[in-house]
């Protein structure tokens, strides 16, 4: 039980922020997972949208402060390099 009002308040955001960052990053993993898998399948397309897919998701996760820009940066550029590869 927090002792004072501005801590319980604190501990709501925490609750919903992390709720919030586990959505977003489960769904980051389980669409590069599906990106990785169409790479696999030697699927060029496909997998060439599921990247604009996977970057647009990773851009927004910056946005809302889940990620770190440089972070999505280095991601968005080693999956770029498994696609060309």
């Amino acid at each position: 039980m927090s002792n004072s009002s501005t801590a319980a308040k604190r501990h709501r955001q925490n609750i919903k922020r992390r709720n919030r960052n586990r959505m977003v990053k489960s769904e980051l993993r389980t669409n590069t997972r599906k990106l990785l898998e169409l790479v696999q399948s030697r699927s060029a397309e496909d997998a060439r949208k599921q990247y604009v897919s996977v970057a647009s998701l990773l851009d927004r996760a910056v946005s809302k402060g889940v990620l770190h820009k440089n972070t999505a940066a280095r991601k968005k550029q080693r999956l770029n390099r498994v696609l060309a590869g």
